[in-house]
Order: C-alpha cells, then structure tokens, then sequence
C-alpha cells in the first residue's frame, strides 16, 4: 500500500473531484438525475435505466461501504456534477473462502464530457481509492469484452407487459407480428403448474436465505 498514491489523480483545469454523501437526499438526487440523463441506453438512445434515489441510497451504503468510495467530478460556475463512478465493499466465496473484494458500478459521464477521456481517469482513481484500503481485486461489468474473465454467464428476460414496453420502447414487435399475437405468445396461465406455489413473504426470508445456500454450495458459492 505505500507505493499507491495518497493525493487523486489530476483531472483537467476547471473540474475537481467531489465525494458524493449518497445518503444525503439532495446529494443523491445529483447521482439520480446524472444517470437518468447519461447512463446506459440503447443504440437508439431510446432506452436507459432509471434508479430511484432510495434505490441508490440502499444499493451504496452496505455494512461498512466506504464514503471516499462513493465520488465524482464537478465543475462549471454551479460546481455541478459531470461524472459519478461507485465503490462498494462485498463478501465473495471463492473455493470456500471468503474474500472481501470491491464491487466498482454506476460509472457515469455527462454526454458533453465522453471526448475528454474521463471515464478511464475515474477508473483509475477508484482504484487508487481501493487500493489504499488494501484491496488489489474488484468486480464489474461492462457492456465490452472484459480481458482475462474468469467467469461468464448468459442471462434473459422475459417480458410481462409487452404492450407497454413496446410503448415506451424498450423492445419493438418482431416483423409481421399483430401487437395481438405478440401479446398472447408472452401470456402466462392463470394457475401455477407447481401446486402451492406463491410470492415470497417476509417470514419465508430466512427459510429461504438457508436453502439457497445450501443449494449454492454445490456450486461452491454463497450469499
């Protein structure tokens, strides 16, 4: 650790770097609205997620996260916000050890930024921002090929509105598909073919938390 840099690195003339207090709600809302207006989207710009500030307040402040892991860029005379990257810290079982890693998410450029090349410079500072808490491996996606993985998955969606999400434009209708037909292929049945099957209850949490642990050690993996 003491060959990591204690000071960030530079960032150009006229933005600083700027820690984020994400559970203050106006602090928050900063992060909201930065990835309402610039996080991922579509190839038609159609798209984008939208996160909630409770949303973001719970998914960034886990037992122990760090608050100098949580930061972004400002500039501009309303010293407002153009770039947030995310930092947290997550217990990972890797052959049956348990491991505390970092979980890097919610890296975010304002649009009028993406030439300036300040996407890598916040990676990099996250990383010197982890590193000095003497940690050396982290977890992330990325909407590209992530050198050297060590694991990949294939995950799908199934849509339970299609009306709605053809609406908004999320996803469109397959060529010479009736909005009709395209609804009633996605229908579910009334009952469940599982007899007794029914929505998780607040009681069934620790039942369940056991049991799928249980089932993922065959995997040699838990939660």
């Amino acid at each position: 650790m003491d060959e990591i840099r204690a000071e960030p690195l530079e960032i150009p003339p006229g933005f600083t770097w700027s820690n984020v207090n994400i559970e203050n709600d106006e602090e928050c809302k900063e992060v909201y609205d930065l990835l309402t207006q610039n996080y991922v989207e579509d190839d038609d710009n159609m798209f984008r997620f939208d996160y909630s500030v409770k949303f973001l307040q719970w998914a960034l402040t886990p037992p122990g996260y760090k608050k100098d892991w949580l930061f972004g860029v400002r500039g501009g005379k309303k010293n407002k916000l153009f770039g947030f990257i995310s930092g947290i810290p997550v217990h990972v079982t890797v052959n049956g050890k348990q491991l505390l890693k970092a979980e890097i998410n919610f890296l975010c450029v304002h649009k009028t930024l993406r030439a300036k090349r300040l996407a890598p410079v916040l990676i990099k500072e996250v990383t010197r921002r982890v590193n000095r808490c003497n940690m050396w491996q982290a977890i992330y996606t990325a909407g590209v090929v992530i050198p050297t993985p060590i694991s990949i998955t294939t995950y799908w969606h199934r849509s339970l509105n299609p009306k709605k999400l053809v609406e908004v434009g999320f996803s469109s209708l397959p060529a010479k598909t009736p909005m009709a037909r395209h609804i009633k292929s996605y229908k579910l049945p009334e009952n469940t073919i599982i007899p007794g099957l029914r929505p998780l209850e607040a009681k069934d949490c620790g039942e369940c938390f056991e049991k799928l642990n249980k089932f993922l050690t065959q995997f040699k993996m838990h939660i």
